[in-house]
Order: structure tokens, then sequence, then C-alpha cells
């Protein structure tokens, strides 16, 4: 399984963020697991709808692409305003892993 962490918008709008992949097959076990858990976590979950008064102006707009070994692809898309906890754990877990620390 490949994941890509892919961030757009924010106050600096016009600046190109790197996007951030992790393979699951290039991680030690336990790593690879707790990957696994959080997909699981994010796919599991309705996409939370943001209230006209809950949408910020220069929030930051988040798509994790998962492409999965036997060709499926899922896309999620959140931003700060509708953003779930697990889908947080996810893009902080993901910044911890592409930087060689997950």
């Amino acid at each position: 399984m490949k994941v890509t962490l892919t961030r757009y918008g924010g106050l600096a709008g016009g600046i190109s963020w790197p996007a951030r992949s992790v393979k699951s097959d290039a991680l030690p076990g336990p790593a690879a697991a707790e990957l696994e858990h959080l997909v699981a976590a994010i796919r599991s979950e309705a996409p939370l709808e943001a209230k006209r008064e809950d949408r910020a102006r220069d929030s930051m707009g988040y798509t994790v692409t998962i492409e999965e070994d036997g060709g499926r692809t899922t896309v999620v898309k959140r931003s700060d305003a509708t953003m779930s906890q697990k889908f947080a754990s996810l893009i902080q877990w993901l910044d911890g892993a592409s930087k060689g620390s997950p």
C-alpha cells in the first residue's frame, strides 16, 4: 500500500506544499501495521460537513490518496474545518514517517 498526503491552501495559499508518500512494504512490521490501522480508521468514518459558521476562510485542505497493492485507489479529502481526530492522527503519522520517524 502507498499512502500520499497532499496539502493545499492555508494562509500562504500560493505556496506549493510537497506531497508526502509512504509505502507500507518499506516500513518495519509494527510501523506498517500502525499505518494500516490509521488508514482503516479514516475509511470507516463518514465525512464531516462544515457548517457555514465553521468554515475557515484560510483553512488548509488535505488529500490522502491510498493506493492498494491490488490496484484499488481511495481518495479522502478534508480541511481544517472538516477533519476528524482520526484524520489528524494519520496526517501527523505521515508527517513523522516521511521525516524518518513514524
